[in-house]
C-alpha cells in the first residue's frame, strides 16, 4: 500500500501495523528482556557496584550519542532503510553482549545497542511524522506508546525466565532473534511514503544549525515540558521501587506487585489517550498526565504501609498513561515539513536528557536532603512542567492542521 503523507480523511492504522506496530512490540520486548540483564551480567564478569552502574547507564549516554545522527541520516538514505539498520544493529549488538568475555567489552556493545536504539527510534518518529496526518497523529503514536508498554511489562518477566534457566548470555541472544524478526518486518512490511519526506532520501538535506536556530523556542519551551514530561517518568521508576524499600519495608514480591499493577493500568489508556489527542488536543493529555504524576510523587511521603503505597502507585500508572505517545506526538507536530528528521533527532535528545537525568538526580536529592523531600521536589518539577505547557506552548493540533487544507 502506498501511504500519501499529510493528506486529508480517513487514515487507516491498520496499514502500519505489519511494519511499524509489530516491529514496535517486538523491538520493546527484546529492549526490556535486556535491561534489566545488563547489570546482573556485568556483576558475573567482575564489574564492580560502580563500574556495573556506568554500563548500565551506556546504554542511555549511547542513544544520546546516536540522538542527532539519526536524525541526519534519515534525511540523507531515508527512514525505511534507518529503520532497518536500526534494528538489525541492534541485534547484532544484543549477540555481541552476549559473547562478552569482560565489562570493557560488555560496555562497548552496550554503547553501541543504545546508538541502534537511537536509530530505530529517531527513523520510526520521522516516517510517522511525514506518512500519518494530523488527525490521525494522535492515536498512531499513542499506540506505539501503547504496544512499547507492553514490551516494558513482559520483556522483564521473558528475560528473566530465559536468564533463570539458560543463563544471562541467552537473554542477550533471545533479543537478537526477536529484534531480528522486527527487522523483517521493517523490511518487507512498512509502507513506501512519499517522495521528497523524511521517509524517503530524495530531498535536499538542511543545515542542522539552521534548524536548531529556526525552531530554538520549540526546541526550548516545549523542549523543557518535554524534559519535564520524560524525568518524572524515570523518576517515578526510580522512587517506587526505592521508597518501597528503603521508607516502608516491602518485600520484592509487594514492590514488583505494585509496579506490575501500575503498568497494567499505563497499558490499557494508550488508544483512549489518542483519541483525546485527535479529538481536543495535545494539552488535554499532557498537562493532565504531568499533574497527576507530580501528584501521586507528592503523596508518596505519605504512604504507611503496603496498601496506601499501592493505591499510590496505581495512580501513578495512570498518569502515565495519560501521556502515552504525547512526546512524540508533540515532537511531530512541531517538526518543520522540509527538515523533519533533524528537528527530531535534536527533539529525542533533549527528552533523552530528562531520562538520563532522572536517577542521578533524585539520587542527589536523596543524599543532599531525604528520599521525602526528594520525591516532592521530582512532584514540583512536573507541576512547574504542567504549567509551562499550559500558558507557554500553543496547541499543536491546530498548528499542524493537514497540509494542503485549506486555511
Amino acid at each position: 500500500m502506498r501511504v500519501v503523507p499529510g493528506q486529508a480523511g480517513s487514515f487507516p492504522l491498520r496499514s502500519l501495523i505489519g511494519g511499524i506496530y509489530l516491529p514496535a512490540l517486538f523491538f520493546g520486548i527484546g529492549q526490556w528482556m535486556v535491561i534489566p540483564a545488563i547489570p546482573q551480567f556485568a556483576d558475573e564478569l567482575g564489574a564492580s557496584v560502580l563500574l556495573s552502574g556506568v554500563i548500565f547507564a551506556a546504554r542511555g549516554a549511547g542513544s544520546m550519542i546516536g540522538d542527532v545522527p539519526s536524525g541526519l541520516l534519515t534525511s540523507r538514505i531515508g527512514g525505511r532503510v534507518t529503520m532497518t539498520a536500526g534494528v538489525l544493529l541492534t541485534a547484532a549488538t544484543g549477540v555481541a553482549m552476549g559473547f562478552s568475555t569482560g565489562p570493557a567489552t560488555l560496555g562497548l556493545f552496550t554503547l553501541l545497542n543504545g546508538i541502534a536504539f537511537a536509530l530505530w527510534h529517531v527513523s520510526r518518529l520521522a516516517y510517522m511524522t511525514e506518512t500519518v496526518p494530523t488527525e490521525y497523529r494522535g492515536r498512531a503514536l499513542s499506540l506505539v506508546g501503547g504496544v512499547t508498554r507492553v514490551g516494558f511489562f513482559t520483556g522483564p518477566i521473558i528475560g528473566g525466565a530465559i536468564g533463570q534457566f539458560w543463563g544471562l548470555e541467552a537473554v542477550f541472544f533471545a533479543q537478537a532473534g526477536v529484534v531480528g524478526a522486527a527487522a523483517l518486518l521493517v523490511a518487507t512490511r512498512l509502507p513506501q511514503a512519499r517522495a521528497g519526506d523524511a521517509g524517503t532520501p530524495e530531498r535536499a538535506p538542511v543545515s542542522l544549525q539552521s534548524v536548531a536556530l529556526a525552531e530554538r523556542r520549540s526546541l526550548i519551551v516545549a523542549g523543557s515540558v518535554a524534559i519535564t514530561l520524560v524525568l518524572i517518568r524515570h523518576g517515578r521508576q526510580f522512587l517506587i521501587p526505592v521508597w518501597g524499600d528503603q521508607a516502608l519495608g516491602l518485600d520484592t514480591f509487594e514492590i514488583g506487585l505494585v509496579f506490575g499493577l501500575a503498568s497494567a493500568i499505563d497499558m490499557v489508556m494508550f488508544y483512549p489517550v489518542g483519541m483525546v489527542m485527535d479529538r481536543w488536543g495535545r494539552k488535554w493529555v499532557i498537562v493532565p498526565s504531568l499533574l497527576v504524576l507530580s501528584t501521586s510523587l507528592l503523596l508518596m511521603p505519605l504512604t504507611v504501609g503496603f496498601v496506601s503505597f499501592l493505591l499510590v502507585g496505581l495512580l501513578s500508572g495512570f498518569g502515565n498513561g495519560l501521556g502515552s505517545g504525547a512526546v512524540m506526538t508533540l515532537g511531530a507536530d512541531l517538526a518543520p515539513p522540509d527538515a523533519a528528521g533533524e528537528f527530531l533527532g535534536l527533539w529525542r535528545l533533549v527528552g533523552d536528557v530528562g531520562a538520563v537525568a532522572a536517577p542521578p538526580v533524585i539520587g542527589g536529592l536523596e543524599n543532599l536532603f531525604t528520599l521525602d523531600a526528594a520525591a516532592a521536589a521530582t512532584g514540583v518539577v512536573g507541576l512547574v512542567g504542567g504549567v509551562v505547557m499550559l500558558l507557554l506552548v500553543r496547541e499543536t493540533l491546530a498548528r499542524s492542521a493537514p497540509r494542503g487544507s485549506p486555511g
